[in-house]
């Protein structure tokens, strides 16, 4: 059946979420916040990336070879949006999409947009938590990328965020997608300006994401290829 591995662990009672490293997995960030935020208790199960025994482990919870993935008794789901969506109906009581009907579609739009697209920032900044600006620069594909995520964090700002501090007022799925965003520009040295600073400000003070972030540079595994960005001498 669809969901459920042929060997599956041991049903737990409280739900299994698996992830990469803090430092570099942005897909496992996304539920993990979400999860923290909200207080929903959870066993952490973390996999290095980039090692013989990732590729092993990961089968036990993930069919696609992937993380993050969640285990809630003998249900696994492995997509990061997808178990933030399971977790807003199991969990959240509906809390993690806007309540009005009008809001929710545009979260759900604008989380979409960030799950599906933006490769060329996701290529060139990879989330390292550890990093720290030093002047290394993107192309041209990657600051259009860039300009677009700042122009609709303002927008929705704007127009959507009321006197909350994200992008529909209070946190939600659509604020877990952009975190990973955030980890990013500051690490990068992005320069951003207006309601999109104010945003990312708010995102990166938020209590789960200031301790994911000090987890994940208090990590000693390394990638290579990221870790080896940085700005020509």
């Amino acid at each position: 059946m669809l969901g459920v591995p042929p060997n599956p662990p041991a049903p737990m009672n409280r739900p299994v979420l698996v992830i990469g490293n803090k430092n570099y997995s942005s897909w496992s960030l996304r539920p993990w916040l979400l999860l923290r935020h909200f207080g929903v208790a959870f066993e952490e199960v973390r996999l290095a990336l980039d090692t013989p025994e990732f590729a092993t482990e990961v089968r036990r919870y993930s069919p696609a070879g992937k993380v993050p993935a969640l285990q809630d008794g003998a249900l696994q789901l492995w997509d990061s949006l997808a178990i933030c969506e399971y977790a807003n109906e199991r969990w959240l009581g509906g809390r993690g999409w806007p309540a009005d009907l009008r809001q929710r579609a545009l979260a759900r739009v604008a989380a979409a947009e960030m799950h599906s697209g933006f490769v060329a920032l996701r290529t060139q900044l990879p989330m390292n938590s550890r990093r720290q600006p030093d002047g290394y620069r993107w192309d041209a594909a990657a600051q259009r990328d860039i300009d677009r995520i700042q122009a609709l964090w303002s927008e929705l700002r704007r127009a959507e965020g009321g006197a909350g501090q994200f992008l529909f007022g209070d946190f939600g799925i659509v604020d877990a997608m952009f975190a990973p965003v955030a980890v990013r520009f500051d690490g990068y040295g992005v320069a951003v300006e207006g309601e999109a600073a104010t945003y990312l400000q708010a995102l990166l003070e938020l209590p789960a994401l200031r301790e994911w972030r000090a987890a994940g540079a208090a990590e000693t595994e390394h990638v290579a290829a990221t870790d080896a960005l940085r700005s020509p001498a």
